[in-house]
């Protein structure tokens, strides 16, 4: 069985991401904040995921920045996972993976669910990669190199 390695140090920004957001739970939590969702009990009704693998996941999303613990918007003694800024910069990457789902792994009939913009009622359009000056790339019209952040 392999080990699972820690990645938390790597020069990779998809092993960082992978690593802070990018187990099925965590992912999940998020979708479904995008819809509003912000109590634990609703979270938990929504996706049926054991407690205490629920309460782990939360903790590590506040910890990483990802949801801000608030008080009930109700009043009520409850709180409440609020997306924090850089929780909500994660709905282009949570859209790009509905994308490709919807594309890729359905079948003609089959039942699905669809992202549509609330204002007009439409279909989005598929994200695509564009350079600076807004051609489209692909993966072969991009390198990796390496940076100093501060040099970002």
């Amino acid at each position: 069985m392999l080990e699972h390695t820690s990645l938390p140090g790597s020069e990779c920004p998809v092993a960082r991401t992978l690593e802070a957001i990018g187990d099925r739970w965590s992912l999940m939590i998020i979708r479904d904040a995008f819809d509003d969702i912000r109590r634990f009990s609703e979270f938990q009704k929504s996706l049926g995921v054991a407690k205490n693998i629920l309460a782990s996941r939360l903790k590590k999303l506040v910890e990483v920045g990802v949801f801000d613990v608030c008080p009930a918007s109700d009043g009520s003694a409850y709180k409440e996972y609020v997306l924090t800024n850089k929780g909500r910069e994660i709905f282009p990457v949570v859209v790009s993976m509905r994308q490709w789902g919807e594309r890729f792994l359905f079948e003609a009939g089959e039942t699905q669910s669809v992202l549509l913009d609330k204002a007009s009622g439409e279909s989005l359009m598929p994200i695509e990669v564009r350079s600076a000056s807004g051609q489209r790339l692909g993966p072969t019209d991009c390198r990796r190199v390496r940076v100093v952040a501060s040099d970002l």
